[in-house]
């Protein structure tokens, strides 16, 4: 049986990581002739059709990453002016699950979006604007400044790299995996401090 919420890291050839896939996508890369090489642990096999000439069945072996041919979309990614979607999950998992104000840790659905700068006043929904707060702080801070509200900002908001991002964004990553994608973060990271924590 396989474990189909497991994702697996699918790479550039430059190696670079560009998002999560099924194993159905990997199983359709293999097919394609699009995969270069395996990397990290064996997932699972896949078991196919029995051959007519040989009599044996065709098996795939499916690794946790891989690295594919085709249209890479590491070049964008690259791009100086390049920002990854901003969502909650991304973002409470940026933030550790602490509320940025109060500097306890919460839920997911204990927490909120808190625009630093009130978007009544200019300010924006983008990365470096936004922060974690739980539900009573953002309350509190209203429309307001932290400044405003006599509430200091314990960590300044950043805009997360790509890798980074896939790593926000994945469920159950696999050590190999998390390995694999740390060693691809900006070596002053803010994530390096606390990513086992947010796994």
């Amino acid at each position: 049986m396989i474990e189909a919420s497991l994702r697996i890291l699918r790479t550039d050839v430059s190696g670079m990581p560009i998002e999560w896939i099924g194993f159905e996508e990997t199983v359709k890369l293999h097919c394609l002739e699009q995969i270069l090489y395996p990397m990290g642990s064996s997932l699972y096999v896949v078991h196919g059709g029995i051959n007519a000439r040989t009599g044996r069945q065709s098996m795939l072996e499916v690794h946790s990453i891989i690295c594919t041919l085709g249209q890479s979309r590491a070049h964008l990614e690259r791009h100086p002016s390049y920002t990854p979607p901003l969502n909650n999950k991304a973002l409470f998992r940026r933030d550790a699950h602490l509320c940025l104000y109060c500097g306890a840790q919460f839920l997911p659905t204990q927490l909120s979006r808190d625009h630093v700068q009130p978007l009544s006043r200019g300010g924006t929904d983008v990365w470096q604007n936004v922060v974690t707060a739980c539900r009573r702080c953002n309350h509190r801070k209203g429309d307001q400044t932290p400044e405003e509200s006599g509430q200091e900002l314990l960590a300044v908001p950043f805009i997360p790299t790509h890798a980074e991002y896939i790593y926000l964004s994945g469920r159950q990553i696999l050590a190999d995996q998390m390995e694999f994608l740390i060693s691809h973060f900006p070596r002053n990271s803010p994530l390096h401090t606390h990513v086992g924590e947010v796994a």
